[in-house]
């Protein structure tokens, strides 16, 4: 389902419109978004984007210019979440509050990757598949692993791109 309340660019294709829920979101021109992705309300994808299938990308999840979202990808908005308060009473949503998640232009994340709230991923950063990224990634960083490490520079990094800080 496509929502009226979805904001979307110039040439847009959306692989099997009825099979993706998107609602309250903004997708950039020339993006391409799989089957069976969800992109929640407030959520922002900038142009030239690829979504591969069954990928979720929440409220608060920011992804810049042409960034590479591989199938299976998880994005996460909230770094304590529960299903009732203290008291046992169902949560409703001022019960918690959306922790914003930035994806830096060009960045590529591999299937089956879990994004934690909070972070900030480089710009031609490169997230392995079944990576969980806990720490923000320095550009053109290639993280990998449980929890996600620096192992290496992406080859199209700028010549004396240092990788200080970031996932460890």
């Amino acid at each position: 389902m496509i929502a009226p309340s979805v904001t979307l660019g110039d040439g847009v294709v959306i692989h099997h419109p009825d099979l993706v829920n998107l609602y309250g979101c903004t997708i950039g021109a020339g993006t391409r978004i799989g089957t069976f992705v969800e992109i929640q309300k407030n959520a922002v994808i900038a142009e030239n984007c690829k979504i591969s299938s069954h990928s979720f990308i929440c409220e608060g999840v920011t992804l810049e210019e042409g960034v590479f979202v591989g199938h299976g990808v998880m994005f996460t908005n909230d770094l304590q979440p529960r299903a009732v308060n203290p008291d046992g009473g169902l949560q409703s949503d001022a019960d918690w509050s959306v922790v914003p998640t930035l994806v830096r232009r060009r960045a590529a994340i591999g299937s089956n990757a879990t994004i934690v709230a909070g972070v900030t991923i480089g710009e031609g950063a490169q997230i392995g598949a079944g990576a969980v990224v806990t720490k923000d990634v320095p550009a053109y960083a290639i993280v990998a692993g449980v929890p996600a490490k620096v192992i290496g520079r992406a080859k199209d990094a700028p010549i004396g791109v240092l990788l200080s800080g970031g996932a460890r």
